[in-house]
């Protein structure tokens, strides 16, 4: 959830090695169709604006009877649709975009002190972030503050993680979700000075390592950790195909987690477990030829099973970024994969037609499976890593 997305890099020049896009060979036709593809995406959006009732998010469209779906401020989700505005606010610098973004925030604000969720990161530093970021109103930074002191209050030293849910028959569950709420931390760190932010951060994201990946660098879903001994009671998924497989989106978080942790620490510890995850993924013999992954690469359905194209968002956003940190034929490698991945999500096949989808942008995601929930359906966080990534290949591919 890379919310610092052109300022915030701030890595040492030896460390920050050329990519294969700042050599001068950027998809010239992909640059044509990001620009015509984000321009879409605000029309879209003008379309949303008007139709989301005041006091909602909006979440994904009802597979009952095809309506919008919304949610409250207390949902996992809200943060992405006042983060996607921003976004589109910094294309266009329409106004329109900033007044929406500011509009949502006020519902999402009160999230600041809930200690109840580990999804402060998602929830709060996608829109309050951005906003601090492209407006420079530091107003934001109490609000962002106030979030990461929350979320801390989740963290048990003995496991070494954050806990993630507080429901179910779970000891003390972390999901590999969780990685992507550690810019949160790390950020508050960097603006308040206080180390603790980034030392849960690291500590949470070095268990992770540990104990939530195989020897082939694919992801357990969850780990349900003992609290008291920090020992590991079971490994299993709650979305995913199975306790052994590898949930798309999940490996998505992963790859997307790390590279942004090595970004903020420099630790290469992180950029190897990232380089790891991206090669799983990129090497899956599951992996179709247009680079959307199935929902799960172990899916028994494969190759007929659904795919999810928010996995295959925030695995190209991940790419992009990851792809600026390796040497020049790695970056090479992983800034094509992105390439294609974003040419088959600004295609018909997966990008909606003007006016529908519920005025989201792309369809195709899959939320929860097993459950039954948002299946084959458009998800706004889908939208919000796709216009990242749209943003950050034109940004980089210069």
């Amino acid at each position: 959830m890379n919310k610092n997305l052109f300022l915030t890099i701030l890595l040492a020049p030896a460390m920050m090695l050329a990519s294969y896009a700042q050599s001068g060979k950027a998809n010239k036709a992909l640059l044509v169709k990001a620009d015509e593809t984000l321009q879409f995406a605000a029309k879209q959006y003008k379309l949303m604006m008007t139709h989301v009732p005041d006091s909602v998010l909006p979440r994904t469209t009802n597979t009952k009877d095809g309506s919008l779906m919304t949610s409250g401020s207390g949902w996992w989700t809200s943060g992405f649709y006042p983060g996607t505005t921003w976004y589109l606010y910094e294309y266009t610098k329409d106004p329109a975009f900033k007044a929406e973004a500011l509009k949502r925030m006020a519902i999402v604000q009160k999230e600041q002190y809930n200690t109840r969720t580990h999804d402060l990161g998602f929830m709060m530093y996608c829109p309050f972030g951005n906003a601090l970021r492209i407006t420079g109103d530091t107003a934001w930074k109490t609000i962002l503050l106030t979030s990461a002191r929350s979320l801390v209050t989740r963290f048990n030293p003995t496991v070494g993680c954050i806990k993630s849910w507080d429901h179910g028959t779970w000891k003390f569950p972390v999901i590999i979700d969780n990685m992507m709420n550690l810019e949160l931390l790390n950020w508050a760190t960097r603006v308040s000075g206080d180390p603790q932010f980034e030392k849960i951060a690291r500590i949470h994201a070095n268990t992770t390592i540990k104990n939530h990946f195989r020897a082939d660098y694919s992801s357990y879903h969850v780990i349900d950790y003992d609290p008291a001994t920090g020992a590991v009671y079971q490994k299993k998924t709650h979305q995913g195909a199975a306790d052994s497989s590898a949930w798309a989106r999940g490996q998505a978080w992963g790859l997307y987690g790390y590279t942004l942790m090595f970004r903020d620490t420099k630790d290469k510890a992180y950029l190897e477990q990232a380089r790891h995850i991206a090669d799983y993924i990129l090497n899956s013999p599951r992996m179709p030829a247009d680079l959307v992954p199935y929902w799960d690469y172990h899916a028994k359905e494969v190759p007929n099973a659904l795919r999810d194209v928010s996995a295959a968002a925030v695995t190209a956003s991940a790419l992009l970024e990851l792809s600026r940190y390796t040497d020049k034929t790695t970056g090479k490698r992983y800034w094509q994969a992105a390439e294609k991945m974003l040419t088959s999500l600004c295609s018909p096949a997966y990008l909606a037609k003007a006016g529908e989808n519920n005025d989201f942008i792309l369809m195709h995601s899959v939320g929860s499976l097993p459950h039954n929930s948002e299946v084959d359906v458009p998800l706004t966080y889908a939208d919000y890593y796709f216009v990242e990534a749209l943003l950050r290949y034109k940004q980089w591919a210069k």
